[in-house]
């Protein structure tokens, strides 16, 4: 794969960056505009959707850091996204160029004044896997062998401009209108500065490992603060295939329960038991070893869940709760879905919606054993994404509502069940967590 000689880092080059990929993507409307004039518009609309997903995920491979990770986030949303788009900005989970092995060098010696070879026996300079905020190279030192995550340069730093030239496609995309509209944006903000802080990282990942060891059928890394800074982490090298190249050939139905068993209770632990969890359920986070087990990788991305929150959150997947419609109500203004401010028409309108969605979404909770493997759950999921995602009368009415915690819980869910799906688990028991 071919390497990065450089990021664009100031506001400037990043923002020109974007602009020339807007203009590539009015030259592909300008085509497809004359492409269905002779072909059917299905044909032209996916030749457009194909064209502009190559443009832009050309674009932020190259920016790398928040602008990618929006990529990474919306790669997971397969029931809202074209599939053209799903499976371009699928790449950046795990497949992204990577830097050149001299901006690898002068990276490392900036921050611990060395070469790589004056802490490692050995280093390689060449990248194993480049993602959306860092790559990992492999050490060894003492016979042992090592993965190091090299933050890329000026990440950190660009965070909050990125945001804001993303923030007025968002406001659009999602219809989100009001004063108060900054809080998910502060919130996305506070994440991703919190994923660039390695030192915070290797704190969250040391207290993840010691709460959830015990886990069956599940390993994590060791990791390694004496080798490790603010953007470098060193960490054990584990061996072992990502969960979507394993998905893709894997017909071992027992081994699909296993792997999916531990993934449940690894997520139901973190959420009903550490109230903080792992935020960031894509398959590049997780690896399948050779001796059959689930590795978890990267806690950058670990959300807090506060009681105010936790609590009407859960009993809205209460089938009791949702069947009542004066205490369902009620749990929606909890959780900011119904304002204050709401005309008849709009709470009338979300009441209805959320009933749907919810009484769809929180199925696998109605029961002591789930399949997740059932194309039919899925489905319905997609179905109902498509039918609000163009519905003209959500689209007239004000989208900024929820919770500030919704977006990386529901991300959370959103991701956990496609990776269960993926794994095509079939005997999964929902409430293990509580016997481990």
């Amino acid at each position: 794969m071919k390497t990065i000689n450089n990021i664009p880092v100031s506001k400037i080059a990043r923002a020109s960056k974007l602009v020339s990929t807007g203009a590539k993507v009015g030259v592909n409307y300008l085509k497809y505009y004359g492409d269905k004039m002779v072909n059917s518009k299905e044909e032209a609309k996916e030749r457009l959707n194909q064209n502009n997903a190559e443009d832009i995920y050309d674009s932020l491979k190259k920016l790398k850091g928040s602008a990618l990770k929006v990529a990474q986030m919306l790669s997971m949303e397969k029931s809202i996204l074209p599939q053209a788009y799903v499976e371009k900005f699928s790449l950046s989970q795990f497949a992204v160029p990577p830097l050149s092995p001299p901006l690898v060098i002068k990276t490392f010696k900036k921050y611990f004044n060395k070469h790589p070879e004056e802490l490692f026996d050995t280093f390689y300079a060449t990248s194993v896997n480049a993602a959306s905020i860092g790559q990992v190279h492999i050490a060894e030192k003492d016979g042992k062998k090592f993965a190091v995550k090299i933050q890329y340069p000026g990440v950190a730093e660009s965070i909050a401009s990125d945001l804001a030239l993303v923030k007025p496609i968002a406001t659009k995309m999602f219809n989100i209108k009001g004063k108060d509209s900054d809080k998910y944006f502060k919130e996305v903000e506070n994440k991703l500065t919190e994923e660039t802080d390695y030192l915070l990282e290797i704190e969250q990942s040391k207290a993840v490992v010691k709460a959830c060891q015990h886990i069956p059928n599940l390993k994590f890394p060791r990791y390694y603060e004496e080798y490790s800074s603010e953007r470098i982490i060193t960490m054990d090298y584990m061996k072992g295939e990502h969960l979507s190249e394993f998905v893709a050939h894997n017909a071992n139905l027992g081994l699909s329960n296993k792997l999916g068993q531990a993934l449940w209770d690894f997520y139901m632990y973190q959420i009903h038991v550490l109230k903080k969890v792992h935020a960031d359920p894509h398959p590049g986070n997780f690896l399948i070893s050779e001796d059959e087990q689930l590795i978890a990788l990267d806690f950058g991305c670990m959300k807090h869940i506060t009681d105010e929150f936790y609590v009407p959150y859960f009993e809205l997947a209460n089938k009791a709760t949702i069947n009542n419609p004066e205490k369902f109500r009620t749990k929606l203004k909890e959780l900011e879905i119904l304002r204050s401010d709401d005309s008849e028409e709009e709470i009338k309108f979300f009441s209805n919606m959320f009933y749907e969605l919810l009484s769809l979404f929180t199925q696998p909770f109605h029961n002591e054993v789930f399949d997740f493997s059932n194309p039919d759950f899925f489905n319905q999921v997609a179905e109902m994404g498509q039918k609000y995602s163009k519905s003209t009368e959500l689209r007239n009415m004000n989208g900024n509502r929820g919770s500030k915690h919704f977006i990386y819980i529901n991300r959370t869910f959103f991701g956990l069940y496609n990776l269960m799906f993926d794994l095509k688990a079939e005997n999964i028991k929902i409430n293990n967590y509580k016997t481990l």
